[in-house]
């Protein structure tokens, strides 16, 4: 079977400093690969082939989990409060604590967010270039007309600057509450209350249903599951990043 991935590379997923460093090491003679020194051109499979590093066996670094929660109103997205309040880490085991949110949900909005141990997908999902998009189901007040939902649409001004376009449908209308569907693909605090209060229509309820390609479908409110390998594949894709070995 052909090596898999750059040795350098793998040095550096498993602790041992930037893909410089490594290859600093690789260039000392430092490492070895089933028992011959490598060079800077060598390739490996880490799962198949003894890789030492100044005659010790390297440690992979544990693979990168990545979750989906369903975060129920009244939950803080951080990992510690200090007033006290609820957190979405007090939803998970003790085990997850090292995991990472992308992006965020103000404390009353429920719905799909998702932790992972992968920076670098926390990073480029929350990072306004590569505009993921994230849809919400919001229930407001009062009976939207035409206009309010074409000015979503083409975009609304708010405190901080003209939002973008967002995709808008009218789900449900009643004289006193109503509900919309919207997409949007950027992530500014609070951004779907807001445009909603622009024109006119405060939210009561917002959930949010789906992040990227991946959904919140039937999770119960308070429940996390891992993301199938598929739905990681699909998100690093969507983002730039290549896919990793064991569906990272």
């Amino acid at each position: 079977m052909p090596p898999a991935e750059r040795l350098q590379k793998i040095l550096a997923s498993a602790g041992l400093g930037s893909r410089r460093a490594a290859e600093a090491l690789i260039a000392a003679g430092r490492v070895t690969v089933d028992g011959a020194t490598a060079t800077l051109g060598t390739r490996a499979d880490p799962a198949r082939q003894r890789i030492e590093v100044d005659g010790r066996p390297l440690r992979r670094a544990p693979a990168d989990r990545t979750l989906a929660l369903h975060k129920p109103p009244g939950y803080l997205v951080t990992a510690r409060d200090e007033r006290g309040r609820p957190t979405v880490f007090d939803l998970l085991p003790d085990a997850a604590l090292n995991l990472r949110y992308v992006g965020r949900l103000d404390q009353e909005s429920e719905g799909l967010l998702l932790l992972t141990t992968d920076g670098a997908l926390a990073h480029r999902l929350a990072h306004p270039r590569w505009g993921v998009e994230k849809r919400y189901e919001a229930t407001v007040r009062g009976a939207p007309a035409e206009a309010a939902l074409e000015a979503l649409r083409r975009g609304v001004l708010i405190e901080d600057g003209r939002t973008a376009p967002a995709r808008v449908e009218l789900v449900r209308r009643g004289a006193r509450r109503s509900l919309v569907r919207l997409s949007i693909h950027e992530g500014r605090n609070r951004q779907v209350r807001r445009m909603l209060d622009a024109v006119g229509h405060p939210v009561t309820r917002l959930v949010r249903t789906s992040y990227g390609p991946v959904e919140l479908g039937r999770l119960g409110s308070g429940r996390a599951r891992e993301l199938r390998a598929e739905e990681i594949a699909a998100l690093r894709a969507l983002v730039g990043l290549e896919s990793a070995a064991g569906g990272r």
